[in-house]
């Protein structure tokens, strides 16, 4: 049974209906936003009726909205005028045809298509302090009762509105690149000969929450000695809306005891799990875009067309892994110079779910 997301006016003219909040971005297409509004026309008194589909960037607490600066940046606003109708109503879609069963006769469909570029719901970890909504990229379908289409012009009462935030969220694709890999030689002054670092991954793209192995081979030609291994993940934010800012959060940090001694070779696979559980005091960590009361995850990587304007999408997340060989010399885990670092791109996704074909409504 799928469930029904409802948001009424306070007025109790306009109700807006919708079967999910989840819109997939296949990366060619993106899933259209279909739902129904419920009008009441008893209650306008001559005023018309607008639904509208909003994208937009905050980059402030409400909070600190203040002497009428905004800390919202619409990236893209799309509205359809409901009553009276005006224009071509498209076909109804399967979920369209349920939600009506369900509303009646005052039922309305409407349908809005997202552009391709535009980016997908991230939103950034407040601080335990913080209040209201979080910075991010977010979606939100609005209805609303009014004189003209842009409301901004007169004032629109809150019992005059209804609004329901969605999501646009990616999915893993069903064909995977192969696994990356990475080979590191470094020539100490004092050795004539190197040591050899090889990591590689099985695959590039792992789901979150599942274990990631990581191959590291070793072939230590050197008189020195390699103390411990350490993991660490890496989650880089770049913010493009509003300014050039990178966000880099260390969301796994993990040594190993193996000590790789002089003139050896050494091969192993770790395995690590990166989760928000273990990340929840950091401010700024991108999360995928969350609904009300609903759990989220660390922010999916973000998959771009080629050509595609970064500058529209607010916020892009990507991941990389690093595997130190330590050679001992720093103070509690720091870095030395001798340390030696290799690095691998990494994709975190969720698993596309499976396709919904009976719509059966609660």
């Amino acid at each position: 049974m799928a469930k029904v997301y409802k948001k009424t006016s306070g007025n109790g003219s306009l109700c807006l209906y919708l079967g999910r909040r989840d819109f997939v971005d296949h990366v060619e297409r993106i899933d259209p936003v279909d739902g129904v509004l419920k009008i009441d026309p008893s209650a306008l008194n001559g005023r018309k009726v607008w639904v509208q589909l909003a994208c937009a960037f905050r980059y402030g607490r409400e909070d600190l909205d203040v002497i009428g600066v905004s800390f919202r940046k619409d990236i893209w606003i799309k509205r359809i005028q409901m009553y009276p109708f005006e224009g071509t109503k498209p076909p109804n879609t399967p979920m369209q045809d349920a939600l009506l069963k369900k509303v009646g006769d005052q039922g309305h469909p409407f349908t809005f298509d997202i552009p391709v570029h535009l980016p997908c719901s991230v939103s950034l970890q407040p601080a335990p302090e913080d209040a209201g909504k979080p910075c991010g990229v977010d979606y939100e379908v609005k209805a609303y009762i009014a004189n003209e289409e842009d409301e901004t012009d007169e004032k629109v009462e809150k019992k005059d509105t209804c609004r329901l935030i969605i999501r646009k969220i990616q999915y893993a694709p069903n064909e995977l690149a192969a696994g990356p890999k990475t080979d590191l030689n470094k020539q100490f002054i004092t050795a004539d000969k190197p040591i050899h670092v090889e990591a590689s991954m099985e695959k590039e793209l792992y789901y979150h929450g599942d274990p990631i192995p990581i191959k590291v081979k070793v072939n230590n030609e050197t008189s020195k000695v390699v103390k411990k291994i350490k993991i660490s993940i890496h989650q880089i934010t770049d913010v493009l809306l509003y300014s050039s800012d990178k966000y880099h959060k260390c969301i796994l940090n993990e040594e190993f005891g193996d000590q790789i001694n002089a003139n050896s070779t050494f091969e192993k696979e770790y395995r690590v799990t990166p989760l928000l559980a273990s990340n929840k005091e950091k401010r700024g960590l991108a999360l995928d875009g969350k609904l009300k009361d609903e759990d989220t995850n660390l922010a999916s990587s973000t998959i771009l067309l080629p050509n595609m304007d970064k500058q529209m999408q607010g916020l892009v997340v990507s991941y990389k892994i690093k595997v130190t060989l330590m050679m001992g010399g720093g103070l509690l885990g720091s870095l030395t110079l001798s340390d030696i670092t290799a690095e691998l791109p990494l994709v975190l996704m969720s698993p596309k779910p499976a396709e919904v074909t009976d719509i059966s409504l609660e």
